[in-house]
């Protein structure tokens, strides 16, 4: 039976990396992957974004509400590019692996659907998120994850005082005058994606306590 695995780490913990090069994995083998993201997920549009530069376009966008079981059926029996390309003689290879990008920010019935593909198709799938967001709560979709996962892996990253970093901080930036001064906020809504309305920072517990005064949540 294959797994769903969830790889999860702070922001800049190299999780979009680690699933481009996992693909690439699969793909020097001869094998056929699909590459899924929340559509949600707006920065790079339909590209997956690693912070090193390397992008990649997904096979599947999620939309809000979407029937992810469904989604993978119409992708995964769709005429597949990469074997024309090697001229592999079948037009529909079967999918060796799906990996997910921001998974964070699936609906938790959209997990239960990775779970469906992974035990029911046997098709192994990787999700690849952050577990919490700037107010230290968890996202639905990484909480999903946590439950139902048969492996969990935490990709590391450091804080810039050199600890662990655990937490992910969002920054915006004040503008006076001809002046922009940053600073870190911990009220506002859940998902602002980082480049669009803000920036993020990941740091360990004693920075975020005493950027955010002690406050958790």
């Amino acid at each position: 039976m294959a797994k769903l695995y969830f790889r999860y780490g702070a922001m800049n913990s190299g999780k979009s990396t680690g699933l481009l090069q996992a693909a690439f994995n699969y793909e020097e083998r001869g094998q056929r992957v699909l590459l899924a993201k929340p559509r949600v997920d707006s920065k790079g549009g339909d590209q997956i974004v690693s912070r090193l530069g390397v992008t990649r376009t997904a096979d599947v966008l999620v939309p809000p509400g979407a029937d992810l079981l469904e989604l993978y059926h119409r992708h995964a029996t769709a005429e597949d590019p990469s074997a024309l390309i090697a001229h592999v003689d079948a037009p529909v290879r079967p999918v060796a692996c799906l990996l997910v990008d921001e998974a964070q920010f699936l609906e938790p019935a959209q997990v239960d659907d990775l779970l469906r593909i992974a035990v029911v198709e046997d098709v192994p799938v990787m999700a690849y998120g952050i577990r919490t967001d700037f107010r230290t709560a968890s996202f639905p979709g990484s909480a999903r994850l946590m439950e139902l996962a048969h492996s969990l892996e935490e990709l590391k990253t450091i804080c810039r005082c050199g600890r662990k970093a655990i937490f992910n901080t969002r920054k915006v930036v004040d503008v006076t005058g001809e002046e922009a001064v940053e600073r870190f906020v911990f009220e506002g809504d859940q998902v602002a994606i980082d480049g669009v309305e803000v920036t993020y920072e990941s740091l360990c517990g004693v920075c975020y306590l005493a950027e955010s005064g002690g406050r958790l949540g």
